[in-house]
């Protein structure tokens, strides 16, 4: 076990910045820990994909499972039920960055998921087997949250450690250790749906700074007594608009 973690909030399919936070990992002395939600509302999902399976497999991150790879993951299973949620959640760019510009208006759903499954058939058992969470000295680092009504945490249901919210976030923290967690993004908790800084109340840490939606990234460092150093950077380039 490594002595620091280096923690990346949700990145949502931004390669440019997703790119510019690995720049600081140093793999000698870093556990790399990717929070979930590669993909999706940016333009570039399948190619984070693809960085994050890579990142696991030659340089020994923990890849969490988000919402997001949940969405995606269904999609393949039920193409034709999930494709409007999938769309709604930004699942078009996603797609296209599989294919090409407008390809959904070409291609039906389940073509498309099957040539998904086709021709990406790693990176489909991959997202498949993501953990849920992973725990590192006094920390729990997860894509959403905690069932903090459960006497133990563990016992969370696969679905909040998603999707979870406001249970989580307004909870009490009675687990006895800090969790940093992504999906809700900062400017929510802040209430302000503009201060984009790490987000620390009750040992709970967010992370994800709203990247996608004009706010930004975060890389985090961790030591065993909390933050090192957050490094963050601006979405200079616009908040993700639906086609939908």
């Amino acid at each position: 076990m490594k002595e620091v973690v280096y923690a990346i909030g949700d990145i949502h399919g931004q390669l440019d910045l997703f790119e510019k936070l690995i720049a600081h990992f140093d793999e000698n002395t870093q556990q790399l820990v990717l929070i979930g939600d590669l993909a999706d509302r940016g333009l570039k999902g399948k190619q984070c994909y693809y960085l994050g399976m890579d990142l696991v497999k030659k340089h020994g991150a923990i890849y969490l499972k988000g919402n997001h790879e949940a969405i995606f993951l269904n999609f393949l299973k039920n193409p034709e039920y999930m494709y409007p949620n999938y769309v709604r959640n930004g699942g078009r760019e996603t797609l296209e960055s599989f294919f090409y510009p407008n390809v959904t208006e070409e291609l039906s759903p389940t073509e498309m998921a099957m040539m998904i499954r086709t021709q990406h058939k790693e990176l489909v058992k991959f997202l498949n087997h993501l953990p849920m969470y992973y725990e590192w000295k006094n920390f729990i680092f997860v894509h959403a949250g905690v069932d903090l009504s459960q006497s133990d945490w563990h016992n969370t249901q696969v679905t909040d450690f998603n999707w979870i919210r406001e249970p989580f976030i307004k909870g009490k923290n009675n687990t006895g250790k800090t969790i940093v967690f992504g999906h809700t993004i900062t400017p929510m908790l802040y209430g302000d749906m503009r201060t984009t800084d790490l987000w620390i109340s009750d040992n709970k840490i967010g992370i994800d700074g709203g990247g996608v939606f004009g706010g930004s990234v975060h890389g985090v460092i961790f030591d065993k007594n909390g933050i090192v150093e957050d490094i963050e950077y601006k979405n200079e380039t616009g908040a993700w608009q639906p086609k939908y």
